[in-house]
């Protein structure tokens, strides 16, 4: 057979050269130079463990093709199509054959220069790379199919191809082919982001689930049935790992073309066809990535399939739960720090360049992006973490849901809230999309949907970490927090953003003080009753000293919370509330509008109380390392209670005291429990790496029970 094959590249240099040892006439074409000019010199050498060989065809520049032929095969990557399909159509005679030889859907755009009776598509799984000009690297002999794109029938010419090319064997259905290669290079794709081989991407426990639905995506958009190829099976996505694992364990090709395009050869990859190709988010997600590895913004890494493990988590369980609110892809961050290979998702109060501030308000949600980041945010970039999605809160984080918007459901038990405000960034954590996620505290928003949500929920001494750029509740209570899967990644993200090292109390037992009217079993629910009493036997087997400490000075300070958020919640929402009352919510609307009654002189009445409140608890905690109590005495409700309700006051009457006081607190999970319940720890002011450190032994210790 007569043959020019465009694009001598890996597949089509392979395919040409075991042509031409087999007597057939074959012309080389190419617009590498280098490629062209080495086999004219030296042949074209085919090495591996499948053969090694020496062929001498003919080769040309594609801009030297001339004449007519009578066979034309296109081996190019699909980016090059267009510029392929416009090379060689004037060198087709009217009856030539032209064998597309390619990855990915480009039936489309050859139809655009070509008749489509004169297309025949080849499907090809044979790893092959050109390791220099004139040399290829052969890895393997797999599944090589031919057929009819327009017809569901074996033509002779199909014949004639298959006796012609090398391990080919024809189909009636060589689309659902292509769309099973579709499914399994987008494994391929994902698995190119790290450094991992192709084997050991497949087969490592952390991304099956990811890599399923990453193939799983591709399948649903099929308008064939797919077929199967290599170990493959479309029905048998599970199987199909350990199959293509053990497959491409084999082979002497390791890693895939588009991982050599990306740190090898540094050229583009086929990305921008998978984009076009394929609309699933999963797939999106990876074309970023690869987008981004391409412009030098990323390298190939294990922790690029982290984050897309993060983004399928969030898909596959977050987003169902009403967590996710945007998604950022690719996103930009130092390429090593303490926090590299993190995934932390942002409460969509906190400034996202590129983004909108939602603030669980709809027409913030689809205002303009922000042209300016919170500091907390260009921090945790700096150290290496990937910030990957903004979540949903309650409306101004003011303890209301927007009636148009769906507050957070409990991962735990979906019926239930996932609390408020920072709701859905707990429900990130509990599914494990991602171990971090940002929320903002200013009577308990991190440590209550933490307690709901059965995560760690840690709100810093104030001002230890800093609140610019996050839209102000109270601006004399507000604080940023960290919800994570535990104590010790909660600290590790604390130690990072402040720069302290570890501290190490292991040594010693600190003295534990409870609020005496925290342990009511009257005022708890039993669930929450049942884990704390537990929990404090726990820890009295330990050894550790509790004490009951006076519940008066607390119970004074909290007397000034609500006049406090009041007050300065109308001073920053006020003017808008006047302007358009129809911009909230009603329920924030309202809650606003009671404000209106808290004189400026009530205000600072209650600061002044506040005060020496203050100065009363630090006395009567000064012989105290850790105050411990519940964080809510209440287990996660159905819905969010409006704040200035019985419900909401008795919802947050454990937390906003350290507000007040601005002393480090933090929700630990109690194990066991038929809902989630946390353990509330407070420390000294400033104290923050003690109170982390006595957290994580007591962590362990009701871990072990």
């Amino acid at each position: 057979m007569q043959m020019t094959i465009v694009g001598a590249g890996a597949i089509g240099g392979m395919i040409g050269a075991h042509m031409a040892a087999a007597g057939h006439d074959i012309t080389l074409c190419d617009s590498d130079h280098a490629h062209i000019d080495a086999i004219r010199a030296n042949g074209l050498t085919i090495e591996g463990p499948v053969a090694h060989f020496t062929v001498h065809p003919k080769a040309i520049y594609a801009e030297e093709l001339q004449g007519t032929h009578e066979c034309i095969a296109v081996a190019v990557k699909s980016h090059h199509t267009e510029a392929a399909a416009a090379l060689i159509a004037p060198h087709l005679s009217f009856d030539a054959t032209l064998l597309t030889i390619q990855n990915g859907l480009t039936l489309e755009t050859f139809t655009r220069f070509i008749d489509r009776t004169q297309i025949v598509t080849a499907f090809i799984n044979i790893g092959a790379d050109l390791m220099a000009p004139g040399l290829i690297k052969q890895g393997n002999i797999a599944a090589f199919y031919v057929g009819e794109p327009f017809a569901d029938a074996v033509t002779d010419r199909v014949r004639r191809l298959v006796e012609a090319l090398p391990y080919a064997q024809p189909t009636d259905n060589i689309l659902g082919y292509l769309w099973g290669k579709e499914a399994y290079g987008a494994m391929l794709y994902a698995g190119a982001v790290s450094d991992l081989s192709i084997a050991d991407s497949l087969s490592d426990p952390r991304y099956q689930d990811l890599m399923i639905a990453i193939a799983q995506e591709v399948l649903d958009q099929a308008p064939v049935k797919p077929e199967g190829f290599d170990g493959f099976d479309p029905q048998d996505l599970e199987g199909s790992l350990v199959r293509l694992s053990a497959f491409n364990a084999k082979s002497a090709k390791s890693h895939s073309g588009i991982y050599r395009d990306l740190m090898v050869r540094r050229r583009p990859t086929e990305v921008t066809d998978l984009l076009h190709d394929l609309k699933g988010p999963l797939t999106t997600h990876v074309g970023r990535l690869i987008q981004a590895i391409e412009r030098g913004e990323r390298t190939c890494e294990v922790a690029n399939l982290d984050l897309m493990n993060a983004y399928y988590r969030a898909h596959r369980y977050a987003e169902p739960l009403h967590a996710v609110v945007r998604y950022l892809d690719a996103p930009l961050r130092a390429p090593e720090g303490p926090l590299h290979g993190y995934q932390i998702a942002v409460k969509d109060i906190i400034a996202i360049a590129g983004a909108p501030l939602g603030n669980g308000n709809p027409v913030d949600m689809a205002g303009p992006p922000s042209t300016v980041e919170a500091p907390i945010v260009s921090m945790l970039r700096s150290l290496g973490a990937d910030i990957f999605a903004t979540t949903s809160l309650l409306e101004y984080a003011l303890g209301c849901p927007h009636p148009n918007l769906p507050d957070a459901r409990n991962p735990v038990a979906p019926a239930l809230t996932a609390g408020g405000s920072s709701g859905g960034s707990a429900v990130m954590v509990g599914v494990g999309a991602g171990t971090l996620a940002l929320g903002t505290d200013t009577g308990g928003s991190v440590r209550i949907p933490a307690h709901y949500c059965g995560v760690v929920g840690f709100k810093p001494s104030y001002q230890h970490l800093p609140i610019g750029g996050i839209t102000p509740l109270s601006p004399s209570l507000d604080h940023v927090g960290i919800l994570a899967t535990d104590v010790a990644t909660a600290a590790l993200c604390y130690r990072a953003l402040t720069g302290a090292i570890a501290t190490s109390v292991a040594s010693a037992v600190p003295r534990l003080g409870f609020i005496s009217n925290q342990l009511d079993t009257d005022l708890l629910d039993p669930t929450v009753a049942e884990a704390i009493l537990g929990a404090l036997a726990v820890l009295k087997s330990a050894g550790y000293e509790i004490v009951e400490l006076d519940a008066e000075p607390f119970d004074q300070l909290d007397l000034t919370f609500e006049t406090i958020v009041g007050y300065e919640a109308l001073q920053i929402h006020g003017p808008q509330l006047e302007l358009d009352r129809e911009h909230f919510g009603e329920e924030t609307a309202r809650v606003l509008t009671l404000a209106r009654s808290i004189t400026e002189a009530d205000y600072h009445n209650a600061l002044r109380q506040r005060a020496m409140g203050v100065e009363a608890v630090t006395a009567g905690t000064k012989d105290i390392d850790l105050i411990i109590g519940p964080t809510a005495p209440i287990v996660a409700p159905g819905q969010n209670p409006s704040p200035d309700t019985p419900e909401g006051y008795l919802e947050g009457v454990m937390t906003r005291c350290y507000n007040l006081t601005g002393q480090p607190a933090i929700s630990i999970p109690i194990p066991g429990s038929r809902l989630p319940v946390g353990l509330q720890l407070a420390g000294g002011f400033g104290q923050d790496l003690a109170l982390l450190a006595w957290a994580t032994t007591i962590e362990e210790l009701l871990q072990k029970g």
